[in-house]
């Protein structure tokens, strides 16, 4: 175990985490009053009126009832973002009733306080439903809130693992910040198919060269069983996050689903939860355990590992949800001495087991605590500060127990100390220029195409780059712009589908690239890809003055993104406007207009809650009127 008190903090982590600390200082501080007034008015059921606790336990059996009666219990409220059509959360199917069993074991309760809707991007990719894949994240946060209003409950278990899911748990956890909350993650699925062979096959068929079945064949063989996708995108990068900040147990993150390990884990991560509970005597409620050091080790566990794009907006809007103000500024600054120390695909061949084998989560935390990269004393759901998180469970005759994990790691092709990293820097770069500002994962981009100047063929229906492609229009050095992809236009949606044509233009030896306002996913690859770019194009950013042919310089290594058009001839062209009515109607979309209008800019988090505090500091202050709120 590293000791919290021997870590020297490296300076640039200090400085941007004093700098969070000071920028957030009042809509913090209105945070925590506001969540030490919750706690005030009554954590748990003791405030119902007798009416209100009957309509509360009417379904439960008599042990369970008097239980409730009494107020010197722990009621857990369970919220579970199961279904069975997903095979990353499959697996919670049996968790209530393993929850419920070891919250009697404890003389205390567990009562299933909501469902929250959990969609797959690997279903909608491409596809209209992916334009409520981002807003289902403050969907998420709303469907959770609903569940815990009952004012039933001690403490909180929030069952979830994929992409907008467990954000959106977050954001829940964080406005109900005086309830104790603990994250009860499933697992990864066993790893099927090499990484390699999926990329190969489906490159094969955007050629022309491989067969449906084949390209569904080799898609089965790779997502075949109850488990998170074994690659390494946002929903794994949710898991290793959630460790970060201390609101997993230690080392529970990829442990596979279905095995006695993970069941012990469940329960004990119940037992916990009791614990942490003020009936349980040892209060740690979710306001006081998640402040700037937290967010800032997620950032730099995201960069350190190469994790999902997807996080730049994410973590942003997560932040918010407890009064902190993040920016990619921020990011930048950590990217600049955060080693990349981990090379799971798409930055490598390997797979999440593959990651846990070499050594998991214990082995990169001791890497960073000891190179002072992350905050080792924060307090955690276990109990313990940080450090004790170089630790990992394992079971002694049928016992779980825990034990110091590996101080090498077990293949440096996968997962590297400090002191001899993959690179000298983070997987995420910030781009700045007159097209806007944008983020850019460079952890899968070779050197050789950090850098493209090309000129732009602009497209505002991703459908319309495969047209082009089997064309043959864009056989030659090029930066395709998708623009109008933004969360006022049409939510935003993930743009991954395009990944193996613009492989196949770089294989062929050209010089692409990928510049668009909407997102790329967690499974951003060897393709440059500016996204997120803000302001997007309906909200008057850079991408709607561009024209076909326009030349656009993308450096990644400078941080730039610039149309090279005469600066006179720049500002006085007109933006273009979309025609985006195809994207607002179907699949449900006509329910998410109010959505679209209230969504923030990319780099604000792209949520439509607004700055919570900050929004009231600033109607205090008399920035805005309540009719512009």
């Amino acid at each position: 175990m590293v000791s919290s008190g021997s870590l020297k903090l490296n300076p640039t982590l200090i400085a941007v985490t004093r700098r969070i600390r000071e920028r957030s200082a009042e809509r913090r501080a209105l945070y925590e009053t506001r969540m030490a007034d919750q706690h005030r008015r009554g954590v748990h059921r003791g405030e119902l009126s007798c009416g209100n606790l009957a309509h509360g336990f009417a379904a439960c059996g008599a042990e369970e009832k008097a239980s409730l009666k009494l107020m010197n219990s722990a009621n857990l409220g369970i919220i579970s973002a199961y279904n069975d059509m997903l095979s990353a959360h499959q697996p919670f199917a049996t968790f209530p009733g393993t929850i419920k069993t070891a919250a009697r074991a404890m003389g205390s309760t567990a009562q299933f306080a909501g469902g929250v809707p959990a969609m797959c991007d690997g279903v909608t990719q491409g596809q209209p439903g992916m334009e409520l894949s981002l807003f289902s994240r403050d969907v998420i946060a709303m469907a959770a809130a609903v569940g815990l209003s009952h004012n039933m409950f001690d403490a909180a278990l929030y069952l979830g693992v994929c992409d907008k899911i467990v954000p959106g748990l977050f954001i829940a956890a964080a406005r109900f910040g005086h309830l104790p909350a603990m994250f009860v993650p499933a697992g990864p699925m066993e790893s099927g198919l090499p990484n390699k062979e999926k990329a190969r096959i489906r490159q094969l068929y955007a050629e022309g060269k491989a067969s449906r079945e084949d390209l569904l064949d080799a898609e089965s063989a790779s997502y075949h069983s109850p488990g998170t996708c074994t690659f390494y995108g946002t929903a794994n990068s949710n898991q290793l996050m959630m460790e970060m900040m201390g609101l997993h147990l230690p080392g529970t993150s990829f442990v596979n689903p279905c095995t006695p390990l993970r069941e012990a884990l469940t329960r004990y991560a119940t037992e916990q939860a009791i614990r942490n509970s003020e009936p349980g005597g040892e209060y740690r409620p979710f306001y006081q355990q998640i402040d700037e050091r937290a967010i800032v080790n997620a950032v730099v566990g995201l960069l350190a590992s190469g994790g999902s794009t997807n996080h730049t907006l994410h973590l942003i809007a997560m932040a918010a949800a407890a009064g902190i103000t993040l920016t990619w500024d921020d990011f930048t600054e950590l990217s600049a001495v955060t080693p990349s120390l981990m090379r799971v695909y798409p930055n490598g061949q390997a797979d999440i087991n593959h990651f846990q084998a070499a050594g998991g989560m214990s082995y990169l935390l001791r890497e960073l605590l000891g190179a002072g990269l992350i905050h080792g004393d924060i307090p955690t759901v276990s109990g313990t500060d940080l450090t004790a998180y170089t630790q990992e469970p394992c079971l002694e005759d049928g016992k779980l127990t825990w034990r110091e994990g590996p101080e090498k790691s077990l293949d440096e092709n996968v997962l590297r100390p400090v002191a001899t990293p993959f690179a000298a820097t983070g997987g995420l770069t910030v781009l700045d220029g007159n097209l806007g500002r944008g983020v850019i994962k460079v952890s899968a981009v070779s050197e050789a195409h950090r850098v493209v100047e090309a000129p732009v063929k602009i497209f505002e229906d991703q459908n319309d780059l495969k047209g082009a492609f089997e064309a043959g229009e864009l056989d030659r050095d090029v930066i395709a712009v998708v623009r109008f992809q933004g969360p006022k236009a049409n939510g935003m949606p993930e743009l991954h589908k395009l990944t193996p044509y613009l492989g196949v233009l770089q294989d062929r030896g050209f010089n692409v690239a990928l510049v668009t306002d909407g997102r790329m996913s967690g499974a951003s690859g060897k393709v440059p890809a500016a996204i997120h770019l803000s302001p997007e194009a309906l909200d008057g950013g850079g991408l709607a003055k561009l024209c076909d042919g326009d030349t656009v310089r993308l450096d990644a290594n400078a941080g730039t993104l610039e149309a090279l058009v005469e600066t006179e001839t720049w500002a006085e062209r007109q933006l273009v406007v979309g025609t985006l009515d195809h994207y607002h109607v179907g699949l449900g979309r006509e329910l998410f207009g109010g959505f679209r209008h209230l969504a923030m800019r990319g780099d604000e988090g792209a949520s439509v809650f607004g700055g919570f505090e900050a929004d009231d500091l600033a109607r205090q202050e008399g920035q805005i009127h309540d009719e512009d709120a």
